[in-house]
């Protein structure tokens, strides 16, 4: 972490409107949901990290880096010390396209890469007319270009005092057999009811919320657990190893050994 504590942090933030202000650390500190002015890159490095909104839940595995516009209130939160995090606060004057406008995940190139890397040597404000400020200009002007396919997972959440009990007892038994039936027996809806609850509070219907959690926390187990292909599909909630790679890969758009080999780890077995 910085020098300067979280606070100090937040409130610089927006201290000086046209800056790029960054921010390097290893993730020990844990913010609370808050906005800011500017549009924010954050890139993980080392670990997994849980992008949050006021209305979305977000994967943000390492090798990629999370868009956040101006004004979207927004925290993080992580399972792993390792977990380190590079934030770069770029003017929004400066942020015209309709790319900075929307929330992504995006996997990181190795251009970008090389770019973020070369960054960690400045930290705090840098002003126009810098060479530290051009660069990373250039950098946030070429991600409309290289960013193409964002992450195609996110969870919407509630704070719905019915729904909300539910939502946590899914995330803490994702392996049992999870159905309306079950989770109505629990909480004391009928599945009719619940189905609706989901529906209407959500936007979404309940399998797919499920289906949805699964793959999130199998992205979570193949990324950061040594553990083989058919025992991260148990601990997710599939008998059948090929009905887990088949959902992987219809949410995800490859397999789960790829995503594995893609963020750095080796895999056990193939599919």
């Amino acid at each position: 972490m910085n020098s300067v504590t979280i606070s100090e942090y937040l409130s610089a933030l927006d201290q000086h409107p046209n800056s790029t202000y960054l921010w390097y650390s290893h993730y020990g500190d844990q913010l609370e949901l808050h906005s800011h002015h500017k549009g924010q890159l954050t890139y993980v490095e080392g670990g997994v990290i849980f992008l949050h909104t006021e209305d979305r839940s977000y994967f943000l595995p390492a090798r990629h880096y999370a868009w956040i516009p101006a004004g979207v209130k927004h925290r993080f939160h992580h399972r792993y010390p390792s977990v380190k995090v590079r934030t770069i606060h770029f003017d929004p004057e400066r942020t015209e396209d309709d790319f900075f406008k929307k929330m992504g995940i995006y996997p990181v190139s190795n251009l970008l890469l090389e770019m973020l890397l070369f960054s960690e040597r400045w930290h705090g404000d840098l002003f126009p007319g810098s060479k530290a400020y051009d660069f990373l200009n250039t950098m946030k002007n070429i991600l409309p270009l290289i960013s193409l396919h964002p992450l195609p997972i996110a969870l919407p959440t509630t704070d719905n005092m019915r729904l909300r009990p539910v939502l946590v007892y899914i995330h803490q038994h994702i392996a049992d057999n999870l159905t309306l039936d079950v989770l109505g027996k629990e909480f004391g809806f009928s599945e009719r009811t619940l189905s609706r609850l989901f529906k209407t509070i959500l936007n979404m219907p309940f399998f797919q919320y499920l289906k949805l959690t699964r793959i999130i926390k199998a992205m979570e187990y193949l990324i950061k657990e040594d553990l083989s292909i058919s025992e991260i599909a148990y601990r997710v909630g599939y008998n059948s190893i090929s009905a887990f790679s088949n959902t992987f890969y219809s949410i995800m758009g490859q397999r789960p050994t790829e995503f594995q080999q893609l963020n750095g780890t080796i895999p056990e077995e193939r599919i």
